[in-house]
Order: C-alpha cells, then sequence, then structure tokens
C-alpha cells in the first residue's frame, strides 16, 4: 500500500523538479532505504509500531510547483534545508508547538489545493486516451468497491499492464535493475528554499508527521517525538545528496502496523512496521526499473493513477478544510489560492496560500473580538 499508491507520484515529483531518470531513480532508491532503515531501527528500539513513509504530499508539491532557478541541485538543497528543519523541530520544543499551532483547517485546505490538480488527471486521461485510462478507472471503482485495500494496487497493475501493451519500452530496461546511486551536489538559493523548502516542511509536519502521531496516539501509543523527527531529517538530510526528498511518520500505514489487526498484543505490533521496513529494502532494489518505465510510459496515464492514489486524501483534506464554520473560509481561501498554480517572487501557491488564509483568519478573528 505505502509503495504501489504513491511510488508515480514520486518520481513524477522528482522529474517535475527538473531530475534526470538517473537521479529519480536515485532518489526512489534514497527513500526506501531511509524508510526502512529508520522503520526498522525505531521499531526495534521503542518496540512501538514506527512506520516511515516519504512525503507524498511533498512529491505532489513538487510536481505544482516545478523546476526552479537552479535546477534539480537547487531543489537538492531545498530538500536538505527542509531537513534541518525537521531536525530542529525535535531538539526545540517551542518550534515543535509552533509547527502542531497551525490550524489543521488551513494546513488540510494547503493539502487539498496541492492535490487538486493531480486529482483531475483521471478525467484528462479519459479525453486523451480513454482505451487506456478506462480500464484503469473501471479496475480502481471495482476494487473500491468489493476490495477497497486493493483499489490502488490494482490500479497501477492494470495501467502497467496497458502502458507494455500501448508503448514501446526500452530494450534495456533490465539492465538498470539494481540501483545506481546518483551524487547530487547541492545548490542553495533563495527561491528554492522558500517556494520548496518551506512549504515542504511545513505540510510533511502538518499533513504527514502530526497525523502519523495522532494515529500512533488513537492505538495507545505516546512516543516521543524527538527521536523521531531527528531521525527522519538526519536521513532526510542524507539522502538528498542521493536526490531524495523528506521521509517521515506514515499515516494510511501506520494505522495498518499500529491497529489491532497487526497483533491482539499492542506490545508485539512494532514487528509490523519492521517487516514492512524490510519490504522497502527489496523495493529500493528495484528503483531503477520503476524509474525506467515510468520515464518511458505516457504521463497522462501516471498522473491518471497518482490522482486516483490521492483522491482519498483529497476528500479528507476538504472536509477536515471546511469542518470548522470559524475557519471556513480562511480555508477555501487557502485552497483556492494553492491551487490556482499562482508564483510570485519564485514563490509557489502552496506557500501563499497558507500566508493569505492565516491573514484572513487572523483579520476576521480580530474583527469578531472587536465588536
Amino acid at each position: 500500500m505505502g509503495f504501489a499508491s504513491s511510488f508515480a507520484i514520486v518520481l513524477q515529483g522528482f522529474d517535475a523538479a527538473g531530475a534526470t531518470q538517473a537521479q529519480a531513480a536515485s532518489g526512489l532508491f534514497a527513500l526506501c532505504l531511509g524508510m526502512a532503515l529508520v522503520g526498522i531501527a525505531m521499531s526495534y528500539i521503542t518496540k512501538m509500531p514506527l512506520s516511515i513513509a516519504w512525503s507524498t504530499p511533498g512529491a505532489a508539491l513538487l510536481i505544482t510547483t516545478g523546476a526552479v532557478q537552479g535546477g534539480f541541485p537547487a531543489a537538492v538543497g531545498a530538500f536538505i534545508v527542509a531537513a534541518i528543519l525537521v531536525v530542529i523541530a525535535g531538539f526545540w520544543r517551542p518550534f515543535g508547538r509552533a509547527v502542531a499551532a497551525i490550524p489543521m483547517p488551513l494546513a488540510s485546505a494547503m493539502l487539498a489545493g496541492i492535490l487538486f490538480n493531480l486529482c483531475l488527471a483521471p478525467v484528462r486521461a479519459v479525453a486523451e486516451l480513454p482505451t487506456l485510462a478506462l480500464p484503469i478507472i473501471v479496475v480502481w471503482a471495482v476494487c473500491l468497491r468489493f476490495a477497497r485495500i486493493w483499489a490502488v494496487p490494482a490500479a497501477v497493475a492494470v495501467s502497467a499492464a496497458m502502458i507494455a501493451i500501448s508503448t514501446e519500452l526500452p530494450a534495456d530496461i533490465l539492465t538498470g535493475a539494481l540501483p545506481a546511486p546518483v551524487l547530487v551536489v547541492p545548490t542553495l538559493n533563495l527561491d528554492a528554499i522558500i517556494g520548496i523548502a518551506l512549504p515542504l516542511f511545513v505540510v510533511t509536519m502538518a499533513s504527514q508527521n502530526i497525523p502519523g502521531l495522532a494515529v500512533l496516539r488513537s492505538n495507545g501509543y505516546q512516543p516521543d517525538v524527538k527521536p523521531i523527527f531527528v531521525s527522519t531529517g538526519l536521513v532526510s538530510a542524507i539522502g538528498a545528496l542521493l536526490g531524495g526528498q523528506l521521509i517521515n511518520l506514515a499515516a494510511i500505514t501506520a494505522a495498518l502496523c499500529a491497529g489491532p489487526e497487526a497483533h491482539p498484543d499492542r506490545t508485539r505490533r512494532y514487528v509490523a512496521a519492521m517487516t514492512a521496513g524490510f519490504a522497502y529494502v527489496l523495493f529500493a532494489l528495484g528503483a531503477g526499473i520503476a524509474a525506467a518505465f515510468i520515464s518511458a510510459a505516457p504521463p497522462i496515464l501516471i498522473e491518471a493513477v497518482a490522482g486516483l492514489a490521492l483522491i482519498g486524501a483529497l476528500a479528507n483534506a476538504l472536509v477536515g478544510s471546511v469542518a470548522n464554520e470559524e475557519f471556513r473560509l480562511p480555508a477555501v481561501l487557502t485552497f483556492v489560492t494553492a491551487a490556482s498554480g499562482l508564483t510570485l517572487f519564485g514563490v509557489g501557491a502552496a506557500f501563499w496560500g497558507l500566508i493569505v488564509g492565516g491573514a484572513l483568519h487572523v483579520l476576521l478573528k480580530t474583527k469578531k473580538a472587536a465588536s
């Protein structure tokens, strides 16, 4: 679930940020290996099911933001800055509390705005390639009805079959089966730091780490956030040198590993998260094939599968953004701004959405207090 539902989004994000095929494969390898190492180590040490994932909202942010001045090395520099901010959040508790204090309706609205255009891709795919896109959507919908957990993996499998049938794949696709890590020398660029690093940090903390902690706590676990943030931040910074972006606490796979289905005994469920970690090692070893296959495929089909995978996340983000009447108008403003694709001074729409939504909330709250 954790890999098949969103690896296409991750590769698409690398491509949008200006990565070459080799750099994208290296980035996917670094992410999978980082998730595996941190998930296995932290779960074993704490005896809690600390499932680790890549930042899917962060990957969607890269797709929306696109290439920045300085190309992929500048994006890698922004990944490292975002990772350092995560480490700071772990060491400096007031900073972590400040991030946690970002109103969830605004964070949800920003996430919804990031995901919105991507979730339109299945409809666009039907318009452009109906014979290829419709089977993917039909299988996804049928599985959603009868076997919900298999809906996205089944759509990925059908899309792979459609791509194999309709696309001339490289004859040497298996040549790159084993991963070939590529060192990316980072550069620091102010536009990339503001347009990628800050929104990436915020959306990862608000849409991945905080929900991940909530899932763990709802299942009876009370983890210390410091070692989680420090370990994921440090490993993310190291992985960025190979092209990877942020890793963080999982939410969906955390619910699978931390719930009673994993084991009736709460003290034994950490084995599930460790097992997932070992599986990510295998996925890391196949990163080259995945990147080569995706690069040969029609982009609209990859985006369509990514859109199907994110529809549930979009629905949850939309509900979370408008459920509280006090935040409804600021959240809607955040959503439309983040979805607009607006770029000012090299800064992407996600950041501006959070700024204008927060400003409107403060304005309305001031007016209410004055009356």
